[in-house]
């Protein structure tokens, strides 16, 4: 049964009372009525990255280590040679699910929906999985899970304690100035169901998306968009891009 929108009356379809149907021309009044929240919800979001842009920097005084897959690694390893590194805690590790069959069902959602790190890596940033599983039973999972791409490494000490994720899961960003180390953000609860998506992990970095139109402090680097833009298999940018 269906009932028309006459009136503002809804529907009945699927067994829900859901919004009416309607026609092509207020179909179209009403999603450009939406546009106008969506664009300024977008508009909000770029205000909340700039202001994390403005976030005041944390010096990392202590050492850490953890165990990847070929030796015992520090966090400075974990930056791979470049300026900034954001780090998830996931709970993959004993005591957790059906470990090690399984792992955090949460945090496989959240792995499962990781874009390749090389579009980060051609803004200078590293992405790292840690968690408390040992490196065996953590290659078997990325095997398992079609997770290869994602950089993993057992924790040994207590960086997920001093770093906010020794009970809960969550996103922390850091840039590095030679060997001085700084954590400059921190996601946790609902906004970790936001990563994943190379522009969400870009704005939660000191750096941003580093684009020209961004709103930053004096002297942060920023091309313009598109330029930096790769094909993730080759790390080729596309030299017909202004073409377009």
């Amino acid at each position: 049964m269906t009932t028309s929108s006459e009136n503002g009356r809804g529907s009945e379809l699927f067994g829900m009372q859901t919004p009416p149907v309607v026609s092509a021309k207020e179909w179209k009044a009403a999603w450009e009525e939406l546009h106008v929240k969506e664009k300024a919800h977008s508009r909000a979001r770029d205000a909340l990255a700039a202001a994390r842009r403005r976030m005041p920097w944390l010096a990392v005084e202590k050492d850490y280590a953890f165990d990847g897959p070929n030796s015992r690694v520090s966090l400075l390893d974990l930056f791979d040679g470049r300026r900034q590194l954001i780090v998830y805690r996931a709970f993959m590790e004993p005591g957790v699910g059906r470990w090690p069959e399984r792992g955090c069902i949460g945090c496989s959602m959240v792995a499962d929906q990781v874009a390749h790190p090389a579009h980060l890596g051609a803004r200078d940033t590293s992405l790292a999985f840690v968690s408390r599983g040992s490196q065996d039973d953590l290659q078997h999972l990325k095997a398992k899970m079609g997770w290869e791409h994602i950089p993993w490494y057992t924790l040994t000490d207590d960086f997920d304690a001093d770093f906010g994720v020794d009970e809960w899961h969550g996103t922390n960003a850091f840039i590095r100035d030679g060997d001085r180390v700084f954590r400059t953000g921190f996601v946790n609860g609902r906004g970790d169901e936001q990563m994943g998506n190379t522009w969400n992990y870009l704005d939660i970095t000191a750096l941003g998306r580093q684009e020209s139109w961004e709103d930053s402090p004096k002297g942060y680097p920023q091309t313009p968009p598109y330029e930096w833009w790769i094909w993730h298999d080759d790390a080729v940018t596309d030299p017909d891009r202004d073409k377009v």
